[in-house]
């Protein structure tokens, strides 16, 4: 019986297999750090990654080395290679938990919103109240900051000034979707000091109105298949504990 082989499947499979890798590495990704995980010896990956960085899904950062994702790397792997994305029960236990410290001040649970979307993300969290004109609540940015993207000085110097601009990134935020969770990812920003960046946005709500956003800012090298369910949850408990208080 001849076997059958799903190039196009397989070539996802490893588009995904290099995307998780430098995720978890922040180093480029060669053709012999994930052969080992296929039935497929290094040149057949190669080629593969060859022809991945030929369509713009990979691109080489040096001359010789390892690959990276793209910008359009990034986004095929959010909308098309995500397909396991949940929550573990503790840290969904350990969210709930925060919220059921007695907090009264929508000021106050907003504040903490931002703390609890930074301590379980790993990245800054930011919340906003449009009513509150020029005010969000934002933690963790350092968290950001000592990512390995973000050891050149003036990255630092001009990811801090657009956080300081705080019309600029609440404008970002703002933007209309329809989707629970919209996932900006570098260029779509349209931002150049934050093009090394990616933001994911929910909205909490009020009966069935938008009251606000949340938001999850990290490196365009973001945990995609943690942040997005976690931002998710986030946004259905603190809906629930608003629509108890107003």
């Amino acid at each position: 019986m001849v076997r059958t082989v799903d190039y196009e499947a397989r070539k996802r499979t490893i588009l995904a297999a290099t995307i998780n890798k430098y995720i978890q590495d922040a180093m480029p990704v060669a053709s012999e750090d994930i052969a080992q995980d296929f039935s497929l010896s290094s040149a057949t990956v190669r080629n593969i990654l060859a022809e991945l960085e030929e369509a713009d899904y990979l691109r080489h950062p040096y001359t010789s080395g390892g690959r990276i994702p793209t910008n359009k790397g990034y986004r095929y792997y959010v909308d098309f290679l995500l397909s396991q994305m949940e929550l573990l029960e503790e840290e969904k236990e350990s969210i709930t938990r925060e919220y059921k410290r007695k907090i009264n001040r929508l000021e106050d649970i907003l504040d903490k919103t931002s703390e609890i979307i930074s301590t379980i993300t790993h990245y800054a969290g930011i919340t906003s109240f449009p009513e509150w004109q020029d005010k969000f609540f934002y933690k963790g940015i350092s968290l950001v900051l000592n990512q390995p993207e973000f050891q050149d000085y003036q990255k630092i110097r001009l990811l801090i000034k657009v956080i300081e601009d705080k019309q600029y990134l609440l404008n970002i935020i703002n933007r209309d979707f329809t989707d629970k969770v919209k996932v900006y990812i570098g260029e779509e920003l349209g931002c150049p000091e934050m093009e090394g960046c990616s933001l994911v946005v929910s909205s909490y709500r009020l009966k069935d109105k938008s009251l606000g956003r949340l938001a999850v800012l990290g490196p365009m090298r973001m945990e995609y298949t943690h942040t997005i369910p976690a931002l998710e949850y986030i946004s259905d408990v603190l809906t629930e504990v608003i629509n108890n208080i107003i």
